[in-house]
């Protein structure tokens, strides 16, 4: 296989399983000293998480093979919030490798290779199969989804259509991805890719089946928060016929839907506080075969020439009150996330080759797990820091060695910030699993166990 040397040195490494333990147990033996010995903070998080079955699933591979390993290189890689190797920058001969069960880096063609090989379909395997283990874990409420469109900048070479934000900006090549975030735990459920052959209406009923299976809920259980451009008659039925979801969307506001809602008379809108007032109003889609829906209404102002007007569509019946003023404003949560998370593999796409970024994406969406539950255990202000402060304070920010002590890897932090806290979570972390009905050996570590020191 091809390895990543140095950033200009690239050499050619056996990648056997006997080769590969070797090449490991030789590093380690060594010893290896570094920065990024925080990273190692996750693979406590990957054991409660279960992420070395997930990757064999994923790649189809046994445990004994480089394909997992690889798999985990990107996983670490997007919780570097790096994006690939080319950038000016070498992790190797630092650790790195080792955390991945690997006695080298693994190059961008082997990467695009091990990518280029999974299907769409295995990476939505991989998030349903991440989804239902997050579900288990706690990780959603499954109360209220939000759904959102969040373009990527491309900077494939391909051609394909520009898009821009605003009036103002330069058209850029986007590549669309559409997430589902839970509102409520602000964590992303899972994600589809949108194409120029796909529309938003197809794009989002497929995301919507996908976070079905995963969150499985009851029927109303569960409200999805969309935005205007989700406003379509075939999306509105497949949503209400197709799953059990209910849907809230806003109508997009035209002259001729502004003089019907400056029609209702009067009496139907019931005041709720100084200024606001609402109407729930059955409403028929004049294209679509399901209904009759609810139009929620509300209307700002006191006086009737200072009268504004917003309207909703839902899908099934709820009180209006607390649906527009309470549910719907979390939808921003999804914007949140983006600004905070993004770094870790959704803030940039280099390929239209669709195999290639689910599987990036997938495996980045894998990181983003470990690392939120990494957050609980840190708490303030770390659980506050977004993905590029928490790798560079933490993951790149923490001095330290690695040695081996019979059967265990010791991990020895210098000056890490918060180290009693540290020291707590961390110390003696074999028993503190064991306590989790937990095994404590590395799989891809070869059986290794693991413990820290901070000094």
């Amino acid at each position: 296989m091809e390895t990543q040397r140095t950033t200009t040195r690239v050499k050619p490494e056996p990648c056997d399983p006997r080769s590969l333990e070797r090449g490991v147990r030789q590093l380690l033996a060594d010893k290896v000293s570094g920065n990024l010995v925080g990273l190692w903070l996750l693979v406590p998080e990957h054991l409660r998480l279960g992420t070395w079955d997930l990757l064999r699933g994923w790649t189809q591979a046994p445990a004994e093979q480089v394909e997992p390993r690889l798999a985990l290189q990107l996983v670490h890689e997007a919780a570097l919030c790096l994006t690939g190797i080319r950038h000016q920058r070498a992790l190797s001969q630092r650790g790195f490798e080792l955390i991945n069960g690997l006695p080298f880096l693994a190059s961008d063609p082997a990467i695009h290779h091990l990518l280029g090989e999974h299907t769409v379909l295995q990476a939505e395997r991989l998030q349903r199969a991440l989804g239902l283990l997050r579900r288990t874990s706690g990780h959603f409420a499954g109360r209220l989804l939000a759904i959102d469109p969040h373009r990527i900048r491309s900077y494939s070479q391909r051609q394909m259509r520009r898009q821009r934000h605003d009036n103002h900006s330069k058209p850029a090549k986007m590549a669309q991805t559409f997430f589902a975030i839970d509102a409520d735990t602000h964590q992303p459920v899972c994600f589809v890719t949108g194409t120029s052959s796909r529309t938003v209406t197809q794009a989002t009923a497929e995301l919507l089946k996908l976070a079905a299976d995963i969150l499985q809920p009851q029927p109303h259980q569960t409200l999805v928060l969309a935005d205007a451009e989700h406003f379509t008659a075939q999306l509105l039925d497949d949503v209400h016929e197709q799953t059990r979801f209910d849907l809230l969307v806003p109508m997009p506001h035209q002259p001729s839907l502004e003089q019907r809602l400056r029609a209702i008379p009067q009496e139907q809108f019931t005041p709720r506080w100084a200024g606001y007032a609402t109407a729930k109003l059955p409403y028929q889609l004049k294209r679509g075969g399901h209904g009759p829906f609810f139009q929620f209404v509300q209307r700002l102002g006191e006086r009737p020439e200072e009268w504004t007007f917003k309207a909703f569509l839902a899908t099934a019946d709820r009180e209006e009150v607390t649906a527009l003023t309470k549910d719907f404003p979390q939808r921003w949560h999804a914007e949140e996330f983006f600004n905070a998370h993004q770094a870790l593999g959704w803030n940039r796409a280099g390929t239209q080759n669709l195999n290639i970024r689910y599987g990036h994406m997938t495996l980045a969406l894998v990181a983003q797990a470990v690392i939120s539950q990494l957050r609980q255990r840190l708490g303030e202000p770390a659980a506050d820091w977004d993905a590029s402060h928490l790798a560079q304070a933490i993951f790149q920010g923490i001095e330290g060695d690695l040695r081996v002590s019979g059967e265990t890897i010791l991990v020895t932090c210098y000056n890490a910030p918060h180290a009693d806290r540290l020291r707590d979570l961390y110390e003696d972390l074999s028993a503190k699993l064991q306590d989790e009905h937990l095994d404590p050996r590395i799989p891809w570590l070869y059986n290794f166990k693991l413990d820290f020191r901070f000094r």
